[in-house]
């Protein structure tokens, strides 16, 4: 599956989160530490919801760039 993530640039890091999968986060010192922390961390937050026998929200959030 394939889920919209967005990145912040925060503080002297940069944080992560999946809209579709509440919780699901990650920080890193870069834009790249951040994207291969949220691939594990949108891995883990899947199997914990099949451990938990729950379901595992299908992608549909739409990420689109608006010019203002």
């Amino acid at each position: 599956m394939r889920y919209a993530v967005v990145i912040e640039q925060a503080e002297g890091n940069y944080s992560a989160y999946v809209p579709d999968l509440p919780g699901c986060v990650a920080t890193g010192a870069t834009i790249a530490a951040v994207e291969r922390e949220i691939r594990a961390a949108i891995r883990f937050h899947i199997e914990g919801l099949t451990e938990d026998g729950a379901a595992v929200p299908a992608p549909s959030s739409i990420i689109e760039y608006v010019e203002a």
